[in-house]
Formats: C-alpha cells, sequence, structure tokens
C-alpha cells in the first residue's frame, strides 16, 4: 500500500494532490462526529462484557482515487472512514454485528459477510454499514486478532518470518509453521530448495500452485485451508498432515460420503476418516494436484518400498561366511 501511494504520488501529482485534498476534507467534516459513534459503541460493547479493541481507519489516497474512478461521486463512498472493531473470537464477531444493528439502522446491502465466506486471498472479516441518527453513514469492520493480522500482513510472509526470528522458538530452532492460509508458501519454498541443488521442479506444478483460482475448504473443526481450484480430498488431507493423510480411508464432505477423485468445491467442509491398516498408494499420484500433497506421497511411496525390500530382504537365507 505504501508503494502504491509512493508510486501515485509521483507518477501522477495532480490527481494525487487533488484527491488528498478532497480525503482531508471529508475527514475534517466526519471525525467529530465518528469520535461520538465510537464511544457510543464502545460503551456499549463494555456494558456487554465483550473484550475489544476499536480503531479508525482511512482509506489511502490511492484507494480513494480508484474508487471515484468506478464509482464518479465521494457521495456515494461509504467507507471513506471505518471504524474496526477486533474481538477475541468468531462469535464475538458476530454478537457485534449483532449488536452495532441494535443500536443503528443498518444498510442491509452493504452487509458482507467475509468470515464465512472469506475472499479469494484468504481475507476475513464482517462488514456492515448503518446510519445514525443524525444521518452519518459509518462503516464497521469486525474481526479477530488472527483475521487482523493476516488482513494487515497479506500475503508478504517474510515479515512473518521476521517477527518469528524474535521469539525464543526460533532461537531454538523451533520455527513454527506457517498459518494453514499460508501454506502455499511451502510450495514456492520448494521451488527454491530444488534450484539449489540443481534438480528440477515442474513450472506447472508451481503454477497450479501459486498462481490458479484458489478455493478455501474447513475442516471440522472451521479451520481454514486455501487450495488451488481442481484440488482433491487428499489435497486437503496432506495439507492438514501427511500422517493423516497417510491412513485415508475415506472422505466426509459436508457431512456426505465422497469419492477420492471427487473434486473440492469453494466451502466445502471436509472430514478425513482413516484407518490403521491404509497406506498410500501409487494410484493416489493421479488423486492429488498440489506439489505439497505429491512430494509428500512420494516420499511416503518411497519410504514404503524401502520397507518392504528390507522385509524381504530380512525373509532370504543369509550366505554363509
Amino acid at each position: 500500500m505504501q508503494l502504491e501511494e509512493l508510486s501515485f504520488k509521483y507518477l501522477n501529482p495532480h490527481e494525487y494532490q487533488k484527491t488528498k485534498q478532497l480525503l482531508e476534507s471529508r475527514i475534517r467534516k466526519s471525525q467529530r462526529k465518528l469520535q461520538n459513534v465510537r464511544r457510543a459503541v464502545e460503551n456499549k460493547l463494555s456494558d456487554e462484557k465483550i473484550e475489544h479493541h476499536i480503531d479508525g481507519r482511512v482509506k489511502s489516497v490511492y484507494s480513494l482515487y480508484k474508487k471515484l474512478d468506478r464509482v464518479g461521486d465521494i457521495e456515494a463512498i461509504y467507507d471513506i472512514i471505518a471504524l474496526r472493531i477486533i474481538v477475541n473470537d468468531v462469535e464475538d464477531c458476530y454478537l457485534v454485528l449483532s449488536i452495532l444493528h441494535d443500536m443503528y439502522q443498518p444498510m442491509f446491502e452493504r452487509i458482507k459477510d467475509y468470515i464465512s465466506h472469506p475472499k479469494q486471498n484468504g481475507y476475513q472479516s464482517l462488514h456492515t454499514t448503518v446510519i445514525t441518527p443524525q444521518g452519518q453513514n459509518v462503516e464497521f469492520q469486525i474481526r479477530t486478532q488472527a483475521m487482523h493480522d493476516y488482513a494487515e500482513r497479506g500475503l508478504a510472509a517474510s515479515f512473518y518470518f521476521n517477527e518469528q526470528k524474535l521469539t525464543d522458538a526460533y532461537r531454538e530452532k523451533k520455527l513454527a509453521e506457517l498459518p494453514a492460509h499460508l501454506h502455499w508458501i511451502y510450495d514456492l519454498q520448494n521451488a527454491a530448495a530444488f534450484a539449489r541443488a540443481g534438480k528440477t521442479y515442474s513450472a506447472e506444478d508451481l503454477k497450479l500452485g501459486l498462481f490458479e483460482d484458489r478455493i478455501f475448504i474447513y475442516s471440522p473443526k472451521g479451520d481454514i485451508y486455501d487450495l488451488p481450484f481442481g484440488s482433491y480430498p487428499l489435497d486437503f488431507a496432506y495439507r492438514v498432515h501427511s500422517d493423516l493423510a497417510a491412513r485415508a480411508s475415506g472422505f466426509k464432505v459436508n457431512g456426505v460420503m465422497k469419492p477420492f477423485d471427487y473434486m473440492l468445491q469453494h466451502g466445502d467442509k471436509v472430514e478425513v476418516l482413516t484407518s490403521k491398516s491404509a497406506k498410500p498408494k501409487q494410484d493416489w499420484l493421479s488423486l492429488v494436484v498440489t506439489p505439497h500433497a505429491k512430494d509428500k506421497l512420494r516420499a511416503q511411496l518411497r519410504h514404503e518400498g524401502n520397507g518392504i525390500f528390507k522385509q524381504i530382504a530380512a525373509a532370504l537365507p543369509r550366505r554363509k561366511k
């Protein structure tokens, strides 16, 4: 965002200054009224014993410029200034939404639930615009701290690693795994590692893993995993954990049994059924599309093969010296 602002400022200085003045004028008009709304909401949430943090978000100059180019009239833009409410869990997000709609008149056409239906880039939040008794339109964004961290950092995973380097866990060589929604970065790391080792890495695999349309799949506990469009249940299982995938005997999708070749759809809830006797199979290679799943499956098949050869060798009579 900072790069966009700087680029806009130097590449189109006239439009930058014009838009900036328009933005500052609108902020001056709205700020005092907005503070009154903020205090009222803070008091109400405190009365309801909901732990929360409220701050304001002002639209960037470049973002406003792009939106003005689309809608034409600044009066049609309701999110120039938004109040952001951060709470402890998802249940509180929906509870706060209900409280806001009790306090103010909601603009129903502007209620957006990006928690149950995340954006393609993984962004999650509840958005609502309300009308105060004074006739002011106010947008609220409601999210958990984890959602906020992701929204602020985006896909710039280097920030994630830089912060991890400051922790004791990193110093003890126990760097935490990336969050599930950033697992695609493993694919990029694998490609880089293969290149450093002088090995080949399928360009098609890398393209599929990074640049194809993404879908979001839910675990039975409600955790979200992003996968490329065209993924199968085994891709999901390997994304969760390779040991879980190795013992997969079937899959329930949205509570219904589905075959291994079922193509996952955005928003599916997948339960991996396991069996102690289940093992990775060679034909599973045609039932996974993600590079991560392919790598883990191939490694498991090699391990299984080595184990069989060792069993055969152990069963053979030993040659006398």
